[in-house]
């Protein structure tokens, strides 16, 4: 069956379900009126009670402009709808969570969170999706200080949490040291700019970013799109390189690319350190094609694609995070990120064909939840 053949048969990938087998009179009045009026009161001084006497404690609204969908751009809230249910869907088979699409008709910076932070009453916590960089970047700053539950960008944070997990089970079958390693990473949008944070915070002492300008220093302001370019160009390259992806590469231990397709040639890998290893995660097509990097001696490949090895996957990380911060009501901390990435690097054990654990072994979504569960404020 087809893609759209599936969607049309479904009607859609989420349902709404009674939690009582059977709706009777009585059932009725303790449920609606008149009883509900004694839990509205009690809700309405205390809004905290709505964690206990509503399903507020396990409900997530996942909410996109449509800005940044997948690998189609800005196509708008009615082509994210199809996403954001299907990731609405996952949050429900891979951690029991409640979640529903809310897909906004808006694309400023600022309706965005003045509607977002209206949905609070509502909702134990908001899992951002798809919204175009830099605006993602402010979007999740501002919310994160504003709001009083968890707010999460599925394409900042757990991105880079996979990448960081993916990154140290590598780095242990290279055999290098964390503090001795060149990183480059290609892209510096949403998920390039938390992938070089984690890093840096993890220990890897250098890192070198490129994006569309070439390699971000501080020096050549030319190269930075808007301020969190600025930002990694003063975090990162402590020996000051110039030039393009190219020049990057030279003397790199790991290139990590979140980026686009087939900007990475084979005979930069050749340039590289002993045991290479090439993260060429841009989807649908890979910065490389995986054979040619092994072909161009790479020790280790890794993309975003299911039908490759070792698939870095947002799947192995947002449901557990989620999970573990909601049901404890704490905002998202480093502490808590950190805490789901080595979670998820010891949820397997690593060989070069397989450096993360499969999406579908739930075991590692438990990791990742009382992991992140434990580390909460």
């Amino acid at each position: 069956m087809d893609p759209i053949s599936a969607h049309r048969m479904l009607r859609g990938k989420i349902r709404t379900t009674l939690p009582v087998d059977a709706l009777d009179r009585e059932i009725l009045s303790l449920l609606y009126t008149p009883g509900v009026a004694e839990v509205a009161k009690l809700c309405a001084q205390n809004p905290d009670d709505t964690f206990i006497y509503t399903r507020r404690w396990n409900t997530v609204a996942v909410v996109s402009d449509g800005s940044a969908v997948l690998g189609l751009g800005n196509i708008g809230p009615y082509g994210a709808l199809p996403v954001m249910e299907g990731k609405a869907l996952l949050f429900k088979a891979f951690a029991d969570l409640d979640a529903f699409p809310i897909c906004l008709a808006v694309s400023g910076e600022e309706e965005i969170v003045s509607i977002v932070k209206s949905l609070e009453p509502s909702f134990g916590g908001i899992n951002l999706e798809d919204i175009a960089a830099p605006k993602c970047f402010r979007v999740l700053e501002k919310l994160s200080k504003e709001m009083n539950i968890p707010v999460f960008h599925d394409d900042q944070q757990g991105t880079a949490v996979v990448v960081a997990a993916a990154f140290l089970n590598a780095l242990k079958l290279s055999g290098k040291r964390i503090d001795e390693v060149k990183v480059v990473v290609n892209g510096v949008g949403a998920a390039g700019y938390n992938i070089v944070k984690i890093l840096l915070d993890l220990g890897v002492k250098c890192v070198v970013a490129v994006d569309r300008n070439g390699i971000l220093n501080r020096k050549e302001e030319n190269t930075w799109l808007h301020e969190y370019h600025r930002e990694i160009a003063f975090l990162t390259n402590p020996e000051g390189e110039s030039g393009g992806l190219e020049e990057a590469l030279k003397g790199a231990d790991f290139f990590i690319g979140v980026s686009r397709g087939n900007v990475l040639k084979p005979e930069w890998i050749k340039h590289m350190n002993k045991n290479p290893v090439i993260f060429a995660l841009a989807n649908p097509v890979p910065e490389i094609d995986p054979k040619l990097a092994e072909e161009a001696g790479a020790f280790i490949v890794a993309t975003g694609r299911s039908d490759y090895p070792n698939q870095v996957n947002n799947l192995l990380a947002f449901p557990g995070i989620m999970k573990g911060a909601v049901e404890r009501q704490a905002k998202i901390t480093k502490e808590m990120l950190l805490a789901a990435v080595e979670a998820i690097a010891g949820s397997c054990e690593p060989e070069p064909k397989r450096i993360v654990p499969e999406a579908f072994d739930k075991r590692v979504h438990t990791n990742v939840y009382l992991a992140v569960k434990n580390a909460c404020r």
